[in-house]
C-alpha cells in the first residue's frame, strides 16, 4: 500500500476518529487529522504488523487519527 492508499484510508479514518472523539470539525480539517494519522499510525502498524496488510493500515490510520485528535485537544487547542 503506497502514500496514496493511505491518503485515502486517511481521510475515512479522520471521519471515523472525529465521530468517535465527538469532534465538530469542518471538512479539510477532518481530512488533515486522518492524514496525518494515517501516516504515522498506518506506517507505524504496517511495520509492527506487516503480515495482516491492508486491514493494519487502516487499524493504524484510526488509532494515529485518535492520538493526533488527543494530541490536538490536549497540548495545542488551548
Amino acid at each position: 500500500m503506497g502514500i496514496v492508499a493511505l491518503i485515502i484510508i486517511g481521510a475515512a479514518a479522520g471521519f471515523l476518529a472525529t465521530r468517535i472523539m465527538n469532534i465538530e470539525a469542518d471538512i479539510p480539517t477532518t481530512m488533515l487529522i486522518g492524514i496525518v494519522g494515517a501516516l504515522v499510525g498506518g506506517l507505524v502498524l504496517r511495520a509492527l504488523l506487516a503480515m495482516m496488510g491492508a486491514l493494519a493500515g487502516f487499524v493504524g490510520a484510526v488509532l494515529g487519527a485518535l492520538v493526533v485528535i488527543w494530541v490536538w485537544q490536549t497540548y495545542l487547542k488551548r
